[in-house]
């Protein structure tokens, strides 16, 4: 058996129901690994940073949907403030 490679992001890596979400969707993990580091950085952040569960897993059918429909990046996010510090005033005080 051979582990599917996913690529990753610049400070992110792959969550665990993302990697189960592109390992479930053939096409769409072929359209992740094309994208450039950064972009990939920039959905797992907008994926990772939501707090409750059910807003992330609409974010994972989001990002599945959008991949398809030839997005490189999530809309409107104003970028990853692990990466970005000037990105993070849009997300409060962080911990």
């Amino acid at each position: 058996m051979t582990k599917t490679l996913i690529s990753t992001g610049v400070v992110h890596t792959v969550p665990k129901d993302l990697r189960v979400v592109l390992e479930k969707n053939a096409d769409v993990l072929e359209l992740w690994n094309k994208l450039t580091p950064l972009a990939r950085n920039e959905w797992i952040c907008w994926v990772t940073i939501v707090k409750k569960a059910e807003t992330r897993a609409e974010h994972l059918v989001r990002l599945t949907e959008e991949l398809r429909d030839g997005k490189r990046r999530p809309c409107c996010w104003p970028g990853c403030p692990h990466r970005r510090p000037n990105a993070a005033k849009w997300f409060g005080k962080k911990k």
